[in-house]
């Protein structure tokens, strides 16, 4: 195959990051307009919540973020009143993040329009589609999880059901 001949818009890669970026798009009208978060807030909260008492290393680990993106949202909730940090208990030099129950009357408000969001979008396939769509989605993850340089799934990407 020849340079010329190569269509970017074909490429699995370029194609599933096109699809990713309009999704995130899109769902951030959500979580931006209404409630002012951004897209790295938004995932903090989410992963905070999960977690219950969390490091920013675990977060930056967990929500495919650079350290520094993790470390501004989460300063800029901890002054918002969303998210609270105190000393771990297990050691005194780490600090745990933690929703406020600001945070989690937000993420209360959010989640529902995101699901709603999210049932939308999967309403394009029948339910065997989606389904395959899914088991198609861990093929993928299976033969990435091969690879020496793929970036290792975390607990979250892992536990589809919840």
């Amino acid at each position: 195959m020849k340079p010329n001949d190569f269509n970017l818009s074909g490429f699995l890669p370029y194609k599933l990051a096109v699809l990713a970026s309009r999704i995130s798009k899109v769902l951030s009208t959500i979580y931006e307009e209404r409630f002012g978060l951004s897209m790295p807030e938004w995932r903090v909260l989410v992963h905070v919540a999960r977690c219950e008492k969390v490091s920013v290393r675990d977060i930056h680990n967990c929500v495919n973020l650079e350290k520094p993106r993790v470390s501004r949202a989460v300063a800029k909730m901890v002054e918002a009143g969303l998210l609270a940090k105190t000393a771990s208990t297990r050691d005194q030099r780490l600090v745990e993040i933690e929703l406020t129950e600001a945070g989690q009357r937000v993420l209360n408000d959010i989640i529902p329009e995101a699901m709603s969001f999210q049932a939308r979008l999967m309403g394009a396939f029948s339910e065997d589609e989606a389904s395959h769509f899914d088991d198609l989605i861990e093929q993928l993850h299976d033969e990435l999880d091969k690879h020496a340089n793929a970036p290792r799934r975390s607990s979250m990407d892992t536990n589809i059901s919840d």
